[in-house]
């Protein structure tokens, strides 16, 4: 039988991952430069090297264009965040190296980007605000209670409510340093030996109330 040549087959409109992961990446050059309000549609065609018509193909409004660039970073960056948990290393460094994860992350330039851009929107699109919430702190939120969760379960912590501690955690690893970010009082990234402070004291102070 003979073979049959993919190498140049077609895609079904629509469906050519290299296309649409070509328009969500001109996408973010677009938005973190000019803002969701400031990115017009010819702009982000033209850093996508596609014409207004592909990109409706894929994407049928500006705000699910957003929507889906923000659920592709966000897979992007929390696959570092959540192999910080992972692993039979003590409590305490895994805990360490979660915190200095999701500072360093949310302190970084592109979060602090979109984040800012997100507050401007969610009054008008709510909706939005709550995807990028449940995306990013919600989701931290969640994989830090699950490892919570099992430690209580052997008995090395004593918490009554681990969704509270997992937020408490991820404010303390924050502490000093994501709000100035935010409203731009630090205007560039904290050097890593201040995010990794910040972490270690944050599990310090954590475990010191939460160890069995």
């Amino acid at each position: 039988m003979d073979r049959i040549d993919t190498r140049h087959r077609r895609h079904a409109a629509g469906t050519d991952p290299a296309k649409r992961a070509a328009i969500l990446d001109g996408a973010a050059q677009v938005f973190l430069e000019k803002g969701f309000d400031g990115a017009g549609v010819n702009d982000i065609c033209r850093a996508a090297g596609v014409s207004k018509s592909t990109l409706y193909v894929y994407f049928d409004t500006k705000e699910t264009l957003f929507g889906t660039l923000v659920e592709y970073e966000r897979d992007r960056l929390f696959a570092g965040v959540e192999r910080q948990l992972e692993g039979d290393a003590p409590l305490e460094v895994r805990l360490t190296g979660f915190a200095t994860r999701v500072a360093e992350m949310l302190c970084s330039d592109p979060v602090i980007r979109a984040q800012r851009a997100m507050i401007g929107m969610a009054e008008r699109m709510p909706e939005l605000g709550a995807q990028f919430y449940e995306g990013g702190a919600q989701r931290s939120q969640r994989l830090l209670a699950q490892t919570l969760d099992r430690e209580v379960a052997t008995g090395r912590l004593v918490i009554l409510d681990t969704g509270l501690a997992a937020y408490q955690l991820v404010e303390l690893a924050t502490a000093g340093l994501w709000r100035q970010r935010l409203f731009g009082r630090m205007t560039e990234p904290p050097e890593r030996g201040a995010i990794e402070a910040t972490a270690q004291a944050a599990v310090a102070m954590f475990l010191s109330r939460y160890s069995a």
